[in-house]
């Protein structure tokens, strides 16, 4: 079946929505954070363990599968929940945020057709249109897909923005025509980059061709934060309230509150396992490094209030040392604290909301989060 979203309460303050999306693996309560399995895998962690953390949906990458294994490998194998062995739901991306950025000459290399580029593995050109990307996530049998879009970087001019809108579009309805996979939910992404007008734009003509959710495009991208907020807020307003909303590649937790306050359900990155294979750790106040020496004595688990498995049975002393000595096991544990740390903060957002009091949880998080710059 395709996936449905229930509204269940919005705050009464504020934007913040409780919902849930029924899908084939079970029910998923919004707002969630969507741990990221680019190659199939959530790197270093097992899908036991992402589990354990209490995730619901993951994320895998359409680009990269595409080229190893091979879309059609996967299928042969099952699909990805079999080839991945995670019984839960999984959303694949378009593979657009990847073939842009190897696309060099981007006058050249965007064309009507599709993205002109190179295999980051071997150097073979390559061509992905909207129609391919589609095919792949058909075969690759995820929960939801993505269109392909354009995703234009940070800044560009009004006129180059309004063409890439106005491709996009079409791009978008070329996907959604050959989209077959009945079990499988299409979404569609809104751009228009920092211009209100063209977000606007960009959402109404979007919502026509009622897709089964949308997602806010564009942001994260190398603009500063007032701006990325801007564009959230530029896009929300002109989407559907009986639909979920995605915010793509956002997993700074103050990037989650702002988002949720604004009316965003999901959210996904690969910062948490990012950072951890470099040490970096999300605590109630604030990243901490466990490189530093400050550390090599330190008794106490990761966060105090934190109940992963990491938390509750190493100290940061031995973690350190771990991480000191390059071996694997560190950045596994730190991975496993932050993907739970960030599925715990979603877990808490929910609660604040069905009480109607997100803002004053927001604040309460972020002055505590913030302790330690001031």
């Amino acid at each position: 079946m395709k996936i449905k979203y229930n509204l269940l309460h919005k705050d009464k303050n504020c934007g913040a929505r409780l919902g849930t999306i029924e899908t084939n693996y079970g029910v998923v309560d919004t707002p969630m954070f969507m741990p990221v399995g680019t190659r199939g895998s959530i790197k270093g962690v097992s899908p036991e363990e992402v589990k354990k953390c209490g995730s619901g949906f993951v994320l895998a990458n359409t680009y990269h599968l595409w080229l190893r294994p091979g879309e059609d490998i996967v299928a042969y194998c099952g699909g990805l929940h079999k080839f991945m062995h995670y019984d839960g739901p999984i959303l694949t991306d378009s593979g657009g945020f990847q073939v842009f950025s190897l696309a060099k000459d981007k006058e050249k290399d965007i064309t009507e057709d599709g993205v002109h580029f190179k295999s980051h593995i071997d150097g073979t050109k390559l061509l992905l249109t909207p129609e391919k990307s589609i095919e792949i996530q058909n075969k690759l049998d995820s929960d939801i897909a993505m269109s392909f879009d354009e995703c234009p970087p940070y800044p560009v001019t009004y006129e180059y923005m309004k063409k890439s809108v106005e491709r996009t579009l079409r791009w978008a309805k070329r996907g959604k025509n050959v989209h077959s996979n009945p079990n499988q939910s299409l979404f569609g992404i809104v751009q228009g980059g920092e211009f209100q007008d063209l977000r606007e734009w960009s959402c109404k003509e979007t919502v026509k061709l009622d897709f089964d959710g949308y997602s806010i495009g564009g942001t994260s991208v190398g603009e500063d934060k007032k701006t990325m907020y801007k564009m959230i807020d530029d896009g929300v307003r002109y989407l559907p309230e009986d639909k979920p909303r995605y915010l793509m590649g956002v997993g700074d937790p103050i990037d989650i509150l702002e988002g949720v306050e604004r009316g965003i359900d999901m959210f996904d990155c690969v910062l948490p396992t990012r950072i951890a294979r470099h040490g970096q750790a999300f605590t109630r106040t604030g990243k901490i490094n466990l490189n530093n020496a400050q550390y090599k004595k330190d008794l106490r688990p990761i966060d105090e209030e934190c109940d992963c498995y990491a938390c509750q049975n190493y100290s940061r002393a031995y973690i350190r040392h771990l991480i000191s000595v390059q071996e694997m096991l560190g950045g596994r544990l730190i991975s496993i604290h932050n993907i739970r740390f960030l599925i715990r903060l979603t877990e808490e957002i929910r609660n604040a909301i069905k009480e109607d009091r997100f803002l004053n949880y927001k604040a309460s998080f972020i002055k505590k989060y913030t302790i330690n710059k001031k």
